[in-house]
């Protein structure tokens, strides 16, 4: 159930505001009404709705969401609002990961070094196969640790946000059919000026990734 209701709220389905009822849950979901009830404690906790005694469940506004839960995030992402979505997620990622890139070329351990190295790596080996699906699982792993390796904890608690953003951008097509060349580059020499200590190139090269993510969703999702 909470992989329909939960969509259903985050693509305006059910607008802010509206109220739903647990007995028209339940039917027209067709589970009990302990599930309606679990699925509601965990929309509460994301800020999606509110219970309300003697009104029922009711949907808050946008700007009350916790936009950086993964959930919330995915299911975004999967209704008609993608692009905007996106846009905004990597703009988030501009900000945020050039800096974390700077941050872990004087703070990653050399093993972690050895391991975006090698990362950066098998990303090129599955551009130059063109097999998205390894491509994506290898990305996500770069931007995860290099996120962690800045030694800041706040920059590591958004690996979650990055997977989502690089996964749906994948899973819904808003990309080219093979990875850019020009950024699996880039990436190794992220990966080089990390393990180098060259902050600031880590850092401008970082910076590069992110709009080009940025001018891809130009051409794909204007």
């Amino acid at each position: 159930m909470l992989a329909e209701l939960g969509p259903a709220i985050a693509s305006g389905e059910y607008p802010p505001g509206a109220i739903l009822r647990i007995d028209e849950l339940e039917r027209h979901y067709g589970v009990s009404r302990t599930v309606v009830r679990e699925a509601v404690r965990v929309l509460e906790a994301m800020h999606l709705v509110e219970s309300r005694r003697r009104v029922g469940v009711r949907v808050r506004r946008t700007e009350e969401w916790n936009v950086f839960d993964p959930a919330v995030i995915r299911w975004r992402l999967a209704g008609a609002d993608r692009p905007r979505q996106l846009r905004s997620l990597t703009m988030l990622r501009t900000a945020v990961e050039p800096v974390a890139a700077g941050l872990a070329a004087g703070a990653a351990a050399p093993e972690q070094c050895a391991r975006l190295t090698v990362l950066a790596a098998e990303m090129a080996a599955a551009a130059r196969a063109a097999d998205l699906a390894e491509y994506l699982v290898h990305d996500v792993a770069f931007h995860r640790l290099m996120l962690a390796a800045s030694g800041n904890e706040m920059f590591a608690r958004l690996g979650d946000v990055v997977a989502e953003v690089l996964t749906g951008r994948t899973e819904h097509h808003v990309m080219f059919s093979a990875p850019d060349p020009e950024a699996v580059t880039l990436h190794v020499r992220v990966a080089e000026a990390v393990r180098a200590r060259d902050a600031g190139g880590a850092e401008r090269l970082m910076r590069e990734i992110c709009v080009g993510a940025l001018r891809e969703l130009d051409v794909l999702a204007p």
